[in-house]
């Protein structure tokens, strides 16, 4: 058995993602980290980032009131929710380019979930930023959702925090509650 570093759970010889907490078991074999941004990578997690509250609406909530949301808020994306507040999919600036394009003007009184992102990938409070970059790389992604035990958003983050945590590593400005 191999007990995972973040969780402690242990886990079958081979596998390559805990069971218990969802984080990357295959880099145990990679080299001690050599500077800060190589161990806050490692060892820092999502509740260490700066994050913004999500922002969540009602499937059936017109795309022309989301994109006011977004222009007004200056925000780059909205959750989509069901009733027991559990997100269903993510609607994001990228998707009003993508989807509704052009002739966005035809779509403003359709519901958004008509054009939104359905089961997006999201992370908890105890995932590793490196696997949080991961899977936005891999996945494309610009924001995540941070989800609490119960499955409820907390908070979301962005390539942008991403890239003001790398920034405050590589300046030495980084936060002493992070590690070094």
């Amino acid at each position: 058995m191999i007990p995972c570093p973040l969780c402690g759970e242990d886990n079958i010889e081979g596998v390559d993602v805990c069971e218990q907490c969802g984080q990357p078991l295959d880099d145990l074999h990679l080299p001690d980290p050599k500077n800060a941004v190589e161990v806050g990578l490692v060892n820092d997690t999502a509740a260490d980032l700066e994050r913004i509250p999500p922002i969540s609406v009602a499937a059936e909530t017109k795309v022309g009131e989301v994109l006011s949301m977004l222009v007004n808020r200056g925000i780059g994306c909205v959750f989509i929710v069901d009733d027991q507040e559990n997100i269903t999919g993510v609607f994001s600036e990228r998707d009003a380019l993508l989807k509704l394009g052009v002739h966005f003007t035809d779509c403003l009184d359709r519901p958004v979930s008509d054009f939104m992102t359905e089961n997006p990938e999201s992370i908890n409070e105890s995932t590793r930023i490196a696997f949080a970059v991961h899977q936005m790389d891999i996945g494309g992604y610009r924001h995540l959702p941070i989800l609490d035990g119960a499955g409820k958003a907390k908070g979301v983050i962005s390539v942008r925090d991403i890239l003001g945590y790398l920034t405050s590593k590589l300046t030495g400005t980084a936060d002493s509650q992070s590690s070094n």
